[in-house]
């Protein structure tokens, strides 16, 4: 994907907090009373798709490690909602336009009825500013200029890579066993507790399993370089999944200030 940006993985550039949670009892027209546990974004964010990794040196002449991604097709506002309707205030967005035959009829129908193309990816940012969520409109594209700038922290978030069925020694570091003098535990877990007392396993303990393909944020990346002309961005650092993962770019959170 970096060449069909134009850029090449050994290419150069020159440039010159954890979510707050809380439980709400909710209420809308459109259905009955729930309760939900629920965080908010720091502001409306855009959908991107890694493209690769790359050196970036700074105008101090630093290489730093980058990661680069890019903005397809879509990044459009496809619903609003408020607290009146839904009872919550979020702007949900669609990324990646695909065929009408690889979206559901239901889903096809909401996005038509905001005058959208058919979309992959759908995702609601829910804010506590109802100026801020009114300030959207369906149907409206959301720019990578309008939206950030260089030098902007932003926390991103995504599939890790899958690693599949893994051991403890690289799922959890834990340390081998002897390698020779008779040893029969190399890799092997080793105890997982005693027989009679307690006479089973806790649970939590660390053992074989399935490992990655997990969601996570990597959180407070500096945007480096936005390009808009080839419609990439240059994010500081790695960032969760492989070439190819959909990420989800928003401002970054600072608790006390915008969370």
């Amino acid at each position: 994907m970096l060449q069909k940006l134009g850029l090449r993985s050994t290419g150069t550039f020159c440039s010159g907090a954890a979510p707050l949670r809380r439980v709400a009892m909710i209420k809308s027209s459109r259905g009955a009373l729930r309760v939900e546990a629920r965080s908010y974004a720091a502001g409306v964010g855009l959908f991107a798709t890694k493209a690769g990794m790359m050196s970036f040196f700074t105008a101090d002449g630093l290489c730093v490690p980058a990661t680069v991604v890019a903005l397809e097709a879509g990044n459009v506002v496809t619903m609003v909602k408020t607290d009146e309707t839904d009872g919550y205030n979020a702007v949900q967005t669609g990324y990646k336009i695909v065929a009408e035959r690889k979206v559901k009829k239901p889903e096809l129908g909401h996005l038509k009825k905001a005058g959208c193309e058919p979309m992959k990816h759908l995702r609601e940012w829910k804010l506590k500013d109802k100026k801020t969520v009114s300030s959207f409109t369906p149907g409206q594209k959301l720019e990578v200029t309008e939206m950030f700038k260089e030098g902007d922290f932003i926390d991103i978030a995504g599939i890790t890579i899958g690693k599949g069925f893994q051991g403890t020694v690289k799922r959890w570091g834990h340390k081998r066993g002897a390698m020779t003098h008779g040893s029969k535990s190399h890799r092997e877990h080793g105890s997982i507790g005693a027989s009679t007392t307690p006479g089973r396993v806790f649970p939590g303990l660390k053992m074989a399993g399935h490992m990655g393909a997990e969601r996570r944020t990597a959180k407070h990346n500096q945007i480096l370089k936005i390009d808009a002309a080839r419609k990439a961005i240059v994010v500081k650092g790695s960032l969760p999944g492989k070439t190819g993962t959909v990420l989800e770019l928003s401002p970054a959170k600072l608790v006390g200030t915008n969370c």
